[in-house]
């Protein structure tokens, strides 16, 4: 069943529930002669934005000065909501469950999706017509959302609200987004076919195909992908310093992108986020930052080190702000030299000092492992030869893939090895625990075990998971397994207890044993429905505690009853 059906209401369901299981709102933000950025329209207009949240967003929805955009731009951003706020608990478990760690709903933050238009306009005090329309979700959905604002947005600035209007009643009647399947979703005359990822998909598995069943007018356009990027495009000027981006990624280094543009600057950000895919991001980052950000302060004060933050900005400001920042990435517009794309070099930390420092990567950061030679001929070649982007990005990404493999299949092997054994799940005894992880016996098993038997790239792998068990990522994935592997075995006990002879054990018992008995059974079958144990195995467990209440005193019947 639909998650956001039932909930009593005239049509079957919550108002703007399925909106809501896409989009938090769409916001129009405009610039205001006395009030600068301001918000013109919220939609559904019962969402109630924070005025934190509306100032954030204000600020985010439109580029600095710096940037000198004119014409149609569009980026993203990333915010915190504000404390207390919740989204529905029982869909976003449903979808969390079955989709990928990296295409989870965001529990704290938002992302913002923003087609800005700044065009020339006479009839405006200032000489130009300034607003942007922003899509507000939990979803990490940058591409579907971007292609949605293609279609959605040149409408809008013509007819304005009732075209936001219309677009959002459509958006309420899309199906919810389930993980494994593929939607058809109708907006202004046009259906996106687009396929959910499923983390029981094959990594790096082939794009959406087309439901050939249906017979739809208009015929669907397939978007191959939800979430991916062109990361070719994003990583063209620094592809021979992929490996350390890998690295930084991994390790959740605080790290700012000083990028020409919110476009490049939000692009960049969520490309390395993804880099380190299958392995979800833990550290905060936000695709684009400016200095109204509530968390300027936080992040650029100089009394302690720098968070693990991956922050994009284009305000030259920033040069001054993040000199005590180990990691700086500075960005120009793309140059040739020649028929390939010049590559942006590493240089020192002390270098980052004026407004106008050239583009570079100022660390002193050296790579753990050495960087893929082959790889980056190959890339280059590609260029050359006018490889398609889309070519060069899947080949960036199959490399990206395998790597990140090579790194996490020692660590999924020897976690699965601190599962306690099938057999030692008895129906009378509280289920094993997961034994401790040991860095050491992890460390090993690498002789035997290692990265070395799926991966060509040499280097110091002992040191680079030293360092990564010291990071945001490593403390994320470990809680994630730990959480998933506590869940099976609680599975597994409670698949022994439907199996076990629960009546006979009860023959020779007190009356007290046989309520304690039936208290623990209920907690355990509230579990295995939230855990979606088999039907028919929890209306085993369910009728055994039925009957067994029915065989006691009256008394306690009415207790337990009541309970």
């Amino acid at each position: 069943m639909d998650p956001v059906e039932g909930c009593g209401s005239p049509r079957g369901r919550c108002p703007w529930a399925r909106f809501s299981s896409w989009l938090e709102c769409a916001c129009v933000v405009t610039f205001d002669l006395e009030l600068g950025q301001a918000i013109e329209l919220v939609y559904p207009q019962d969402v109630k934005l924070t005025e934190k949240e509306k100032t954030s967003i204000c600020y985010l929805s439109f580029p600095d000065s710096y940037s000198g955009c004119l014409g149609d731009t569009q980026f993203s951003f990333r915010l915190r909501h504000s404390v207390g706020r919740r989204g529905s608990k029982v869909r976003e478990d449903v979808y969390n469950r079955d989709a990928p760690p990296t295409l989870q709903t965001e529990t704290a933050h938002f992302f913002g999706y923003v087609y800005f238009r700044q065009v020339k306009d006479i009839s405006v005090k200032r000489g130009y017509f300034q607003k942007s329309l922003v899509l507000v979700s939990r979803l990490p959905y940058t591409h579907l959302f971007h292609s949605l604002l293609q279609i959605i947005a040149p409408e809008f600035f013509e007819k304005l609200e009732p075209c936001l209007e219309a677009v959002c009643n459509g958006i309420d009647q899309w199906p919810s987004p389930v993980p494994g399947l593929t939607l058809n979703l109708p907006v202004m005359g046009v259906v996106l076919q687009v396929r959910i990822p499923s983390k029981t998909d094959k990594p790096g598995g082939s794009p959406v195909r087309q439901t050939a069943k249906e017979n739809l007018l208009p015929a669907p356009t397939l978007l191959p992908t939800i979430h991916e990027l062109d990361l070719f495009k994003c990583f063209q000027s620094v592809l021979v310093h992929l490996q350390m981006f890998w690295e930084l990624m991994l390790l959740g280094e605080p790290l700012v992108i000083m990028a020409p543009s919110p476009t490049v600057s939000s692009e960049t950000v969520l490309a390395l986020v993804s880099s380190i895919s299958p392995l979800k991001f833990c550290c905060d980052f936000r695709p684009y930052f400016t200095i109204h950000d509530s968390e300027f302060k936080e992040y650029t004060t100089r009394t302690q080190a720098p968070p693990n933050v991956v922050l994009g900005v284009t305000n030259p400001f920033f040069i001054k702000t993040f000199q005590n920042w180990p990691h700086v990435i500075r960005l120009g517009e793309t140059k040739m030299a020649g028929d390939l794309p010049k590559q942006v070099k590493v240089k020192k930390l002390s270098k980052l000092k004026s407004l106008d420092t050239k583009p570079g990567i100022y660390t002193a950061f050296k790579t753990f492992l050495h960087k893929d030679k082959i790889l980056i001929k190959r890339l280059l070649k590609g260029i050359q030869r006018k490889r398609p982007s889309e070519v060069q990005s899947a080949i960036l990404r199959r490399h990206l893939l395998e790597l990140t493999h090579s790194f996490i299949i020692p660590l999924e092997r020897y976690m699965a090895s601190l599962m306690p054994l099938q057999r030692s799940v008895t129906p009378w005894k509280t289920p094993p625990q997961v034994r401790p992880f040991s860095q050491d016996e992890f460390m090993s098993t690498l002789d035997h075990t290692g990265p070395q038997l799926t991966s060509v790239l040499k280097g110091d792998w002992i040191g680079l998971y030293r360092k990564f068990f010291r990071s945001p990522n490593f403390d994320g994935w470990y809680r994630h397994r730990h959480k998933e592997m506590t869940q099976k075995l609680e599975s597994l006990h409670l698949e022994v207890i439907c199996d076990a002879d629960l009546v006979s054990w009860t023959k020779d018992k007190s009356e007290v044993e046989i309520v304690d008995l039936v208290l623990k059974l209920r907690e355990k079958l509230v579990k295995g429905r939230r855990l979606q144990l088999k039907d028919e195995a929890l209306d085993k467990l369910d009728s055994f505690i039925n009957s067994t209440i029915t065989s006691l005193p009256g008394d306690l019947q009415r207790v337990l009853s009541a309970r």
